[in-house]
This record gives C-alpha cells, sequence and structure tokens, in this order.
C-alpha cells in the first residue's frame, strides 16, 4: 500500500518539475479504459499483493529465483496472444531456467507453497505487465510515466479495501508496531521502502519505453543476480550448496535465453533488409552464342538460360557480323563462339 501511494503522491510534483505535458487523452475510449488501462491497473495490484506475499514466506533469493521464470511465461504469452514462433536456440535455453529453478526449488530449507505460487503468479503479472504496457503506450502516445502514474492510482484504489481488511487490524493489534520507541523507526522505513519503489517504478517504465522488449530483458536478468546476490550478503539466508547451484543454473538460463531472443531479432532482421536470392555460379549459363559462321547472318539462335528465343531476321546483323571480320575477330564454326 506504501509503495502504491508513494507512486501516486511523489510522482506528481515530479512530472511539473520534469514539465511533462499532461495526456491527450481526447482519443482514448472509455472502452479502451475498460479493455486495457482498468485491467492494467487491476495487474499492478494483484502483482504488487503476491510479490509481497511471495518475500513474506520465502527468501527474497528465492522468490527472485522463482522469478527469472519470466522467459518461460514471456514465450508462452507470445505464442498464445501475438502467434509468436521461437527458434530452437530460444525453446532449448529454457531448459536450464526450469532445471535450476526445480533444483533451486527442492534444495530450499525455508521452501512454502504459498511462497512459491505467489512468485509464480508475480512472475505472470509482470510478463502480462511488459507485453500490454508496451502496446498501450503505441497506442495511446500517453507518456510513460503519465501511464505509471494513472495505473498506480487505479491501483490504489483496488489495494484500499485490502488494506483495511488486513493490515489496519494487525497494525493495532501489533504493540511493536505502535510502541512509542519503534513507531519512529517503523515509519521511517515505510518512507524509504516508498521512495526506492517510487525510484524503481520510474527507472523500469523509463527502461520499458526507450528500449526494446528484449533489452528490458537483459536488464531484468541483471537486476535479478543483483538482488539474489545482496540477498544472500546482507540477508544471511540459510541456503545449501546445492540450492546456490540451482539459482546460477536458472540466472544462466535467463543470460542463454536473451543471447538465444538477440541472435533470432537479429536474423529477422538482416532477412528484412537484405532478402535472400538465390543465383546460379554457373556464369557461362548467362552468355549467348553467335550463330555458326556457315548459317545465314540473318537466322541464328539466341542461346541464353533466361530467354532461350529463336530470333529472326534480326536487323543490323549483318554490319555487324562484317564489323567482327575486319576488326580481327573470327566466329568459331563449331559452338558459334567468339576466337581473336
Amino acid at each position: 500500500m506504501v509503495q502504491l501511494l508513494s507512486i501516486a503522491f511523489y510522482l506528481p510534483p515530479i512530472l511539473r518539475l520534469w514539465e511533462i505535458p499532461l495526456p491527450d487523452t481526447k482519443h482514448v475510449s472509455w472502452s479502451y479504459y475498460g479493455t486495457m488501462i482498468f485491467p492494467l491497473a487491476f495487474g499492478k495490484f494483484v502483482t504488487s499483493v503476491s510479490s509481497h506475499i511471495s518475500i513474506w514466506k520465502v527468501p527474497v533469493s528465492y522468490a527472485h529465483t522463482v522469478k527469472a521464470t519470466m522467459p518461460l511465461f514471456t514465450v508462452f504469452l507470445a505464442r498464445l496472444v501475438f502467434k509468436e514462433k521461437q527458434t530452437f536456440k530460444v525453446y532449448l535455453s529454457l531448459v536450464p531456467i526450469f532445471g535450476g529453478v526445480a533444483i533451486a526449488t527442492v534444495t530450499e530449507l525455508s521452501f512454502n507453497t504459498i511462497g512459491l505460487v505467489s512468485a509464480l503468479l508475480a512472475t505472470l503479472g509482470f510478463a502480462l505487465q511488459n507485453i500490454f504496457s508496451k502496446k498501450c503506450l503505441k497506442d495511446t502516445g500517453i507518456h510513460h510515466l503519465r501511464l505509471l502514474l494513472v495505473l498506480s492510482r487505479i491501483a490504489t484504489m483496488f489495494f484500499i479495501p485490502v488494506w483495511i481488511l488486513f493490515d489496519i487490524r494487525r497494525i493495532l493489534q501489533d504493540e511493536l508496531v505502535i510502541h512509542p520507541d519503534t513507531w519512529l523507526r517503523t515509519v521511517f522505513l515505510l518512507l524509504l521502502d516508498g521512495i526506492c519503489s517510487l525510484g524503481q517504478n520510474v527507472l523500469a517504465f523509463t527502461v520499458l519505453a526507450l528500449l526494446a522488449p528484449l533489452s528490458y530483458a537483459v536488464a531484468n536478468a541483471t537486476k535479478r543476480i543483483m538482488v539474489i546476490g545482496v540477498s544472500l550478503i546482507m540477508l544471511r539466508n540459510p541456503v545449501s550448496p546445492t540450492n546456490v547451484v540451482g539459482m546460477l543454473v536458472a540466472v544462466l538460463g535467463v543470460l542463454a535465453y536473451n543471447k538465444a531472443r538477440y541472435d533470432q531479432n537479429r536474423e529477422r532482421r538482416r532477412e528484412q533488409i537484405l532478402p535472400l536470392v538465390k543465383s546460379e555460379a554457373d556464369l557461362t549459363k548467362n552468355h549467348f552464342y553467335l550463330p555458326p559462321i556457315h548459317r545465314s547472318a540473318t537466322e541464328f539462335d539466341f542461346n541464353s538460360s533466361h530467354n532461350p528465343t529463336s530470333f529472326q531476321t534480326l536487323p543490323g546483323f549483318d554490319y555487324m557480323a562484317r564489323e567482327l571480320s575486319n576488326g580481327g575477330l573470327t566466329l568459331a564454326p563449331d559452338r558459334g563462339m567468339m576466337h581473336v
């Protein structure tokens, strides 16, 4: 709740400071709001709730290892929504991702089913948001930070009933939260969490708007590596060597997936710019032969691989034959080729 409220309250002054114009929403119909904007906001709400439940139930390192399965959801959604086919290398790169997450799941010391399901649901939500947020930016032409503000405000409205039903009651019943010695520290941590969330969302939407989805995936994989490494060092989560191996395999699988997608996109761009043209290497097929010397100068065969047509009474051929003879060129009687 604090993270969404921070975006809703802190972002408008930043937009005015950066002089980002108000969006021109005259061409955006209410039906588009109902079919695109509100579902995106609801997805942001569900993703935020699922992500927090996952790090509540399982360690941060394991939660982000599970979130490394985003390429699996991306490939599935691209195939389902856009009918996009992938190369064999892309499908092959998904194997170490799935295998690494499976190893990390089996060897996780603090495994929790609710945490695993929540992390997978959050990952699916992030994949859907990336795809349809990019589509919404193209359809409406709205500034990406304005879109972030709209989605955050609507998602906050979805979040308020859940916050009232669950969080307020627990906050009032928890003596440590309302204790005079700890409430200042709690408020400071909440404010810091909101500011960090604002920065993360601004950077994420900016990267998503400026870069291609593949480049965004590479940046996301780098973030995943940093989060897993820092959480293991700072939070000192109990992990086994096999668990670490599973995390590394999953992260390397994500990098291999990004490399396979890069090669696939580069090959598609090259085919669009330079279409494949097949040509014969035998240059003799591109020659045409002059007629044999014993035939009439006005009747000859024009032998060409592209236009094997028999020409009769070509105008000016008698004059051309005499000039070739005077210039020291003779016509071979066998195949009609010229020799000096």
